[in-house]
């Protein structure tokens, strides 16, 4: 990375929390990801964070088991705010400001999104949690993740995975799957490769926005990132 960004949206997934678990939040994993994050906040930069609900709840599954879809994904969203509040706990505990907008107005448990809040808050050095997803039903945290990344102007997004980045297909399934170190935001349409769903791949594409997809299990790896290093693979 020839120039190191000044504020980064980093996404997570809701599965990232659940460590060794089949559900929630695993307490050791939630705070190995905010001892990471804080080595990431220790250079000054300036970041948002997205985490998606899938530990907790997907609205898709259920729909397809007779639930209305709007509903199921709001169900969702509140998901994110749970999620997005026990990072912040984690977070405030290892001694960073850090602070949930939620796109559903919760004024006694979090700040109701504004982008201008939230530039407020990331102009303070504040970790922001975005939670709640774009506050519309058909839409993923991807999309959400995009959406912020660019409203508030970050110079690069991070999809955190369980993977090292990007590969031509399945790495656990296909062992002769290849891996790709960069990529054009036309071949990952093109060539439909699993990275986000096609709305936010699109929104990155339109504003120009970076994107550089790595494996949140491997330690360091977000440091050496900003520091310079080829961590997982870029998209742009």
């Amino acid at each position: 990375m020839k120039n190191t960004p000044q504020r980064i949206l980093l996404k997570l997934s809701g599965e990232a929390l659940m460590g060794n678990d089949d559900f929630g939040i695993n307490p050791d994993t939630l705070k190995r990801i905010a001892e990471e994050i804080l080595a990431l906040c220790q250079s000054g930069i300036e970041l948002g964070l997205v985490i998606g609900g899938g530990n907790l709840f997907r609205g898709a599954g259920l729909a397809k088991n007779g639930l209305e879809r709007p509903r199921g994904d709001h169900i969702g969203m509140l998901a994110t705010v749970m999620n997005a509040l026990a990072m912040q706990d984690q977070l405030q505990r290892l001694g960073l400001d850090a602070r949930t907008l939620s796109s559903f107005a919760m004024h006694p448990v979090c700040e109701h999104y504004s982008r201008d809040l939230a530039l407020h808050h990331l102009n303070a050095k504040r970790i922001t949690l975005f939670a709640a997803g774009t506050g519309n039903p058909f839409f993923t945290t991807d999309t959400a993740a995009s959406l912020r990344a660019i409203e508030i102007g970050a110079d690069l997004m991070i999809k955190a995975t369980k993977v090292n980045g990007v590969y031509s297909a399945d790495p656990v399934i296909n062992p002769d799957a290849v891996f790709y170190q960069q990529l054009s935001y036309e071949q990952v349409l093109n060539q439909r490769l699993a990275v986000m769903d096609t709305t936010a791949v699109v929104l990155c594409q339109e504003n120009q926005l970076p994107l550089r997809v790595m494996n949140i299990n491997e330690a360091g790896a977000l440091k050496r990132l900003i520091q310079g290093e080829s961590v997982g693979t870029l998209i742009h």
